[in-house]
């Protein structure tokens, strides 16, 4: 009977260990699923050794592996039940097996246990087991065989990480068990042995136990002492979370900015993308908006999302409620037909999603699908509409602070026209509501809505837009140029800001088409949340800007004020006068000019060594060492030379981004009046998204197959402040950004040719680049020493 018992007794402790790491991981779970499944594990693989403990140990593994697989496949259709999951059970299992680690740790918190959330901790459970009941039960080495289960707790407390709070009883409980189990199979000494041998001996033994207790406290008060602060220390900070050191889903371009696919629509407005069924409950409204993303980042060439995607289960985070806002819950069912990429459509805000295995962004309230649209892709969403009470927006305020940072930030290097706007909006506008109604009023009543506008919202589109001739393309756009107007003035007058796209589509069900697509700008007010606004043109005859916006000139100086290195007339000396006062010897003028010479002599020497060094730098760049370091010199000299020109290139963009950043003019230098030459007929870009008659500035974002105008035609007789020529443009650097999206991604795959190509296009364009600065700017350009220290390790 005793025989039975400790063994039996090490086995439920083993069990309950890894059940525990089952609790320990489910905290983060939505639901108690993860834990049943994990303590089904425990105990099934824990009985599957202690009943055949008297088998071969090399059956042992593979009958406990086949009841394993059997078990599997039961938590896998278990899970698939619960999350509504589609596809066959094992379409789903070898989904699961592939990807369960990664979809685990970039879960949306709380997880929903679906298939490929739960397979990995169960097998880890059941193999953990497996070893624990061989080494304890088997074996007799409990110590050891706690080991595994240790192990496997260990490991859910990390993948938990801060998300969840401390595992106080959870972890009380386990070692509990392990004294337990310890205690249960300690053996002890045999003291009718001790009797038979002599006093001498038994002292002999005794003072040894106590010798080696002594020095088993020594080492143990020891360790206290020496990593006790340590471990105290490490108990009160934040764990750390293994979601950093994993990739998030990831999007391309087109979903990263969206934005840029409203012009595309525009022109194809009969394009079906989406089947939408009747809202529930009905709404008063014809018209329901359909949200695709909200872009909150903008660095003065793109908004973007900037979205860290996690998987989410059917279930998703809730925004906060809104004090005193009406709170109906909506649901919709919508269908894909020709919409493309990962963004999925949804009524804001989201709290679930059925039909489609989905990964959010908690911070725009984004929704992707990881594998992509698909035609007939059917998903119902129901979602939390908070409808707040607008009445307050005239006495709003807007919040401030690190929370709402990244809806102020606006890109280097604003132009000067639109920063003299924006002030102009807030002039007179104290209140944020009323600077945010000055900027939706004076966009819809002076600008037209065109559905052949060019792509873009770059500072240098933007420009075009608001400032550009009527005649010759300004002044007129989609949603996509009055949203993108809208943010940036708004984030200039101080207004947390963000664009967002998507569908107006009908409430009671019907058909959206590219038609439907529109962007719009939304504000964040205190306690009133998102507040969208409507910029968009309220009739067809708008007001020329001219009218209502006129840069104001700089104050004109007083002309009775001499100018301040004019030198008066007290202080005039004849030359000769000076000499008189000297008595002799060689004149003031004769010392100074040679004084001034030999100043001038070592500068330009100096100037020649920086020629002659920049020179043997840049053919060491782009000539010497392998392939890939030639192609990152190239890259080098690329930055090097939009930092001479006083445009450094911002340190988060990538490549494609930087050379659409060095594609767009220098901004014009002022205070040269010109008049310009008679003007040709307005020319327009090549392809179908600017029909003849239209011009865009330069640096504009075209969709493939255009072609973007480098400047906009200044009129006959018109009086311009631009010194440089309107017609001039930069080399492209396409080969530059390929050789270095090489190098970044397949190091050692580019070749010669490439290298050499990137050379000659970095060279090209920094010639380029050069000629359109002032003259005194091109010979700084040439003796700046700032190449030879800037990059040092090259």
């Amino acid at each position: 009977m005793v025989r039975w018992v400790r063994p039996a007794v090490v086995a439920v402790a083993l069990a309950g260990m890894i059940a525990l790491s089952g609790v320990a991981l489910g905290r983060i779970f939505a639901g108690p699923l993860l834990a049943e499944l994990v303590a089904g594990a425990a105990i099934g693989s824990v009985g599957i050794g202690v009943a055949a403990r008297r088998l071969p140990p090399s059956a042992v593994a593979p009958l406990s592996v086949a009841v394993l697989s059997a078990y599997g496949i039961l938590a896998l259709w278990i899970s698939a039940q619960r999350a509504d999951a589609s596809g066959t059970l094992a379409h789903i299992a070898r989904d699961s097996l592939v990807n369960g680690i990664p979809r685990l740790l970039t879960a949306m918190i709380p997880v929903e246990p679906t298939p490929d959330t739960v397979i990995v901790p169960v097998i880890a459970a059941w193999l953990a087991g497996l070893a624990g009941t061989e080494i304890a039960v088997r074996a007799g080495r409990v110590l050891f065989g706690i080991a595994p289960a240790a192990v496997l707790y260990v490991a859910a407390l990390y993948v938990v990480g801060p998300n969840a709070g401390a595992a106080g009883r959870p972890t009380l409980t386990f070692a509990g068990l392990a004294v337990a189990a310890l205690a249960v199979s300690a053996r002890p000494a045999d003291a009718g042995a001790l009797r038979e041998v002599s006093a001498k001996t038994r002292a002999a033994v005794r003072g040894r136990a106590l010798a080696g207790a002594a020095a088993g406290l020594v080492v143990v008060f020891g360790l206290v002492v020496a990593v006790g602060p340590w471990i105290g220390a490490q108990v009160a900070a934040e764990p750390v979370d293994p979601r950093q050191y994993v990739q998030p889903p990831q999007v391309d371009s087109l979903d990263e900015s969206p934005l840029n696919r409203i012009s595309g629509w525009a022109l194809s407005p009969d394009q079906q993308l989406l089947s939408v069924g009747a809202v529930t409950p009905p709404l008063k409204a014809k018209k329901v908006r359909l949200r695709l993303a909200v872009m909150p980042d903008y660095d003065g060439v793109t908004w973007k999302v900037g979205a860290t995607y996690r998987n989410a289960g059917r279930v998703l985070p809730e925004e906060p409620r809104l004090a005193g806002a009406d709170i109906t819950d909506v649901r919709e069912s919508i269908t894909v037909q020709g919409l493309t990429g990962r963004l999925l459509p949804v009524v804001p805000t989201p709290n679930a999603v059925q039909g489609a295995r989905v990964a959010f962004d908690q911070a725009t309230g984004t929704l992707i699908r990881p594998e992509g649209l698909t035609a007939a892709l059917h998903y119902t969403v129901t979602s939390v509409v908070q409808t707040p009470d607008l009445n307050g927006l005239p006495g709003a305020s807007t919040p401030s602070g690190p929370s709402v940072a990244r809806y102020l930030v606006v890109g280097p290097n604003v132009p000067d026209e639109i920063q003299k706007l924006a002030d102009q909006m807030e002039d007179g506008n104290g209140a944020p509501y009323d600077r945010a109604s000055a900027i939706e009023d004076f966009l819809s009543s002076h600008y037209r809505k065109v559905a052949d506008a060019p792509s873009g919202h770059a500072y240098p589109n933007l420009q075009f837009f608001l400032f550009g001739p009527r005649g010759q393309g300004g002044q007129r756009g989609t949603s996509e140029q009055f949203a993108a107007s809208f943010a940036l003035l708004a984030r200039l007058d101080g207004l947390p800001s963000r664009v967002a796209v998507g569908f107006d589509a009908p409430s009671a069900g019907g058909e959206v088409t590219a038609a439907d697509a529109i962007a719009w700008p939304e504000v964040l007010f205190d306690d009133l949340g998102w507040v969208a606004f409507d910029p968009m043109p309220k009739s067809n005859d708008p007001r020329p800007v001219e009218e209502d916006f006129t840069p104001k000139p700089p104050p004109p100086s007083d002309p009775s004020t001499p100018p301040a290195d004019a030198p008066s007339e007290s202080a005039s000396v004849a030359p000769s006068a000076l000499a008189a006062a000297h008595g002799g010897g060689p004149s003031g003028v004769v010392v100074g000019s040679a004084a001034s010479g030999a100043v001038l002599v070592l500068l330009a020497g100096a100037g020649g060594v920086v020629v002659l060094m920049r020179r043997s730098l840049r053919r060491r760049r782009l000539s010497s060492g392998s392939m890939d370091a030639r192609i990152e010199g190239a890259w080098l000299e690329f930055t090097d030379a939009l930092r001479l020109a006083g445009r450094p290139v911002p340190p988060h963009l990538a490549a494609t981004e930087a050379a659409a950043f060095a594609a767009s003019p220098l901004p014009p230098r002022r205070g040269v009046l010109r008049r310009a030459a008679p003007a040709a007929a307005p020319f327009a870009p090549a392809g179908p998204f600017a029909p003849a008659g239209t011009v865009a500035p330069a640096g504009t974002v075209a969709p493939a197959g255009a072609v973007a105008p480098t400047a906009a035609v200044v009129p006959a007789g018109a009086v311009a402040t631009l010194e440089r020529p309107a017609d001039a443009s930069l080399p492209p650097l396409d080969e530059l950004v390929a050789g270095i999206n090489t190098v970044g991604f397949a190091p050692g795959a580019a070749d010669g040719g490439q290298a050499e190509r990137a050379g000659e296009q970095v060279v090209a364009y920094a010639y380029a680049l050069r000629e359109q600065l002032p003259w005194w700017r091109r010979v700084w350009w040439s003796v700046n020493p700032g190449p030879l220290r800037w990059h040092r390790r090259r």
